[in-house]
C-alpha cells in the first residue's frame, strides 16, 4: 500500500476528508466500500440517463457528489454538482454533452484509489440485510451511501445492532417487520434517496404512529430551509447535517434514544 502522501500528490483533500474520518487509518478502512459505492453510483447514473429518470439521476450524482467529498475528491465532487444541478433544471442537452466527461473523471479516482491501495487488505465485512424481526437493541441507519451506513455501523458495532436500508423502500419493509417488536431504538434517516425517499418513510411512520415507538433523527446534505422546515412537520427528534464526525453522530443517537426512553417512562 502506497503512502497516504500519494494521494496528496494527486489532488486529493485529505485533511478535509479528516474532518469526517479522524484518522488516516480509518479512512483507508472505509475506501474499499467508496470505491464500491462510486462505481454503482455512476452506472446508475448512466442508466438514469438512458431512461430519461433525470430524478433519479440527480438523487445518484447527489450521492456520487456526497461521496466523493467525503475522501476528498473534489473536482469529481464538483462535476457530480453540477450534474446534479442540471439533472433538476431538466437540462437532458448538458447531461448528454457532458456524461462522458463524468464518467473518465470517476474512472480516474477509481484507478487512482486502486493503485493507492494496492495489494491492501482492511478485512471489511460487507454488511448484509436482516429480513427478520430483530432480536436485540437496534440503530437503523437508512442512506443511499454505502460509506455512511458502514461509518455508522463502525461506530455503534460495539453497543448496538446496527442494521442499514440504501433507499426508503428497504426501510419501510423493515420498520413494517419490526412495528410490533420494541427492539428499533433510533432510526437515522436520509432524505435524498433513489426510488422511494426519506419524506414517504416519514409519511409511513405518521401514517402508523410510529414515531414515539421508532424516534427518527434526520441526516441529510440538504439544508436547505425548505427541507428543514418540511422535515420538522413530522415528530422528528433532530436534524444533522452532512458532514459529520463521530462525535455528532454519537450525540444525536443518544438524544433519539433518550426520547424514547422518555416516552416510555
Amino acid at each position: 500500500m502506497k503512502s497516504i502522501d500519494f494521494l496528496k500528490e494527486n489532488g486529493v483533500d485529505i485533511d478535509k476528508s479528516l474532518e469526517l474520518f479522524a484518522d488516516v487509518n480509518t479512512y483507508n478502512d472505509n475506501l474499499g466500500n467508496f470505491l464500491i459505492g462510486i462505481h454503482q453510483n455512476i452506472n446508475e447514473i448512466i442508466n438514469m440517463l438512458k431512461n430519461n429518470d433525470l430524478a433519479n439521476y440527480a438523487v445518484y450524482a447527489h450521492s456520487l457528489k456526497t461521496d466523493a467529498k467525503y475522501f476528498g475528491f473534489m473536482k469529481l465532487a464538483e462535476k457530480a454538482l453540477t450534474h446534479e444541478q442540471k439533472a433538476k433544471l431538466g437540462d437532458m442537452y448538458y447531461l448528454s454533452e457532458n456524461i462522458n466527461d463524468l464518467i473518465e473523471e470517476t474512472n480516474k479516482v477509481i484507478v487512482l484509489v486502486q493503485e493507492y491501495l494496492s495489494d491492501y487488505d482492511n478485512n471489511k465485512k460487507i454488511e448484509t440485510k436482516k429480513e427478520d424481526g430483530f432480536q436485540t437493541n437496534t440503530i437503523l441507519v437508512v442512506d443511499d451511501s454505502n460509506i455512511i451506513r458502514n461509518f455508522v455501523k463502525k461506530i455503534f458495532s460495539d453497543s448496538y445492532n446496527v442494521a442499514s436500508a440504501k433507499d426508503g423502500e428497504e426501510a419501510i419493509k423493515i420498520i413494517k417487520t419490526n412495528k410490533d417488536n420494541d427492539f428499533i431504538k433510533t432510526i437515522l434517516l436520509d432524505l435524498n434517496m433513489p426510488k422511494v425517499d426519506g419524506f414517504a418513510v416519514l409519511e409511513f411512520m405518521r401514517q402508523n404512529d410510529l414515531f414515539d415507538k421508532m424516534p427518527v433523527s434526520i441526516i441529510s446534505g440538504d439544508s436547505t430551509k425548505e427541507t428543514i422546515d418540511k422535515a420538522f412537520t413530522y415528530n422528528i427528534v433532530d436534524m444533522l447535517g452532512k458532514p459529520f464526525n463521530d462525535k455528532s453522530v454519537k450525540e444525536i443517537v443518544d438524544k433519539t434514544i433518550m426520547y424514547k426512553e422518555n416516552r416510555d417512562l
